[in-house]
């Protein structure tokens, strides 16, 4: 019997869909899973949603069960998904917006780069190897699909700092495409599966390498209709971006402001109306998040008609291929052994993966685009570096990843930066563990 083990099980959307996902496989429909999460409350609303749907869905063929003990839960697992968030929207994402404030320094999501990315790691790393440590002991074979960001800094440290078999897992890449149409218009008008498309980089910065629409290159006419869009529209930066490097990238244009140092500017503040870009957006997705929960507990939790249906999350697809040897192909978050070529050994790479029996195959992409790979590189920087802090609790590994953040760099001096890193330490208190 496959063994499947979700922590942070919580976030029970996110556990409706992949656990749910998981009960209509056939090859997993007669699973155990086990549920673990912090928050008893969470977890046992959790609990009554997915019964629900292994009853309605299921004919109740899987075992469902909650546990208070982590290292039970993880007992004998195959594979492990990882969604908690250390911290939560409040103290700790609060935190990450409401103190770079006070330093003039403005975020939209702040969950992967910039200074909200970095503590966010310092904070989530501790956890995660404290989980991989028992992994290592219970179920030292067992798949890590990890899905919580930031997803390379997080994944490249499980990767170098733990003997856990991990993969990181993101919805950017599955999208990239249908999205790009919607905003350009065009998304009734094609088949998209009469197109071929390659994309690589690292995560929430791939790009659109190749696009064909019946064995013809589509850039042209993607390029065409992008020009006409007047700003601001909800792809702005992305466009501009496409505009400026000839490639489209994969994450969205509130967080591909952050990513780089051209859009949120104190001296050109006008920038952020031309681009449309939301300020504070993660902060009220958070809040708004909250507030539908209250509504939707009855609906998702109370409601003994439930039923799934199977979503375009990876996680099912990979557990299946693993079990049965049915081969699939995901975007996956791995570590770069000569996957591209131009972009550093062993930094975290969103490649191409075959999935079998064997497990989880990256595939070789060479070289990126020479520029492409130079901005890769801009936010591989600070994520080696914040990666080897959580390793290693050095703290000056801490203030020279803050010190090449693009966005940090662009707007504070090296003082401003050293202050932010040391305030935001304090603040976050016993989230963090004690750095040397």
């Amino acid at each position: 019997m496959v063994k499947i083990t979700f922590i942070g099980a919580g976030s029970t959307i996110f556990a409706k869909n992949v656990l749910g996902d998981s009960m209509l496989t056939p090859s997993l429909c007669e699973a155990e899973i086990a549920l673990y999460d912090i928050d008893e409350s969470r977890l046992k609303e959790s609990e009554m949603m997915l019964k629900t749907i292994n009853k309605n869905s299921n004919n109740n063929r899987a075992t469902i069960l909650s546990y208070n003990d982590r290292k039970e839960a993880l007992r004998d697992a195959d594979f492990v998904v990882n969604a908690i968030q250390v911290g939560g929207y409040k103290p700790s994402t609060v935190i990450d917006f409401e103190i770079p404030k006070k330093y003039g320094l403005k975020q939209t999501i702040g969950d992967t780069m910039g200074i909200g990315g970095i503590f966010r790691t310092l904070r989530t790393m501790p956890v995660m190897l404290e989980f991989a440590k028992e992994m290592e002991e219970v179920c030292p074979n067992a798949w890590l699909l990890n899905y919580t960001n930031p997803m390379a800094m997080l994944t490249m440290g499980m990767l170098k700092g733990t003997k856990i078999k991990t993969v990181g897992l993101c919805h950017s890449v599955q999208v990239c495409v249908p999205e790009l149409f919607e905003h350009l218009g065009i998304a009734e008008e094609y088949d998209l599966n009469e197109f071929q498309w390659k994309i690589a980089g690292i995560n929430h910065m791939a790009f659109l390498l190749e696009i064909n629409y019946k064995g013809e290159d589509f850039y042209p006419t993607i390029k065409k209709l992008a020009k006409q869009k007047a700003n601001p529209h909800r792809d702005s930066v992305r466009f501009e971006l496409m505009d400026r490097f000839g490639y489209y990238i994969t994450e969205s244009s509130e967080h591909n402001a952050e990513y780089h140092p051209y859009f949120i500017k104190e001296k050109y503040p006008e920038l952020i109306d031309r681009f449309g870009i939301p300020i504070d957006e993660y902060l009220r997705r958070c809040e708004q998040q909250i507030a539908d929960w209250e509504e939707m507990r009855d609906e998702i939790v109370h409601n003994g008609d439930l039923t799934h249906e199977r979503s375009r999350e990876y996680a099912s697809y990979i557990m299946d291929a693993i079990v049965t040897g049915n081969p699939t192909v995901i975007a996956g978050n791995v570590l770069n052994k000569n996957l591209i070529t131009n972009l550093p050994e062993d930094c975290c790479v969103e490649v191409p993966c075959l999935v079998d029996k064997n497990g989880i195959q990256p595939t070789y992409v060479g070289d990126l685009p020479t520029q492409l790979a130079a901005l890769n590189r801009t936010n591989i920087n600070v994520q080696e570096l914040t990666v080897e802090a959580a390793l290693t609790l050095d703290k000056s590994k801490i203030y020279q990843a803050a010190y090449l953040d693009p966005r940090l760099a662009s707007e504070l001096s090296l003082d401003e930066i050293k202050s932010l890193v040391d305030d935001l330490i304090e603040a976050h208190g016993d989230y963090l563990p004690e750095y040397h």
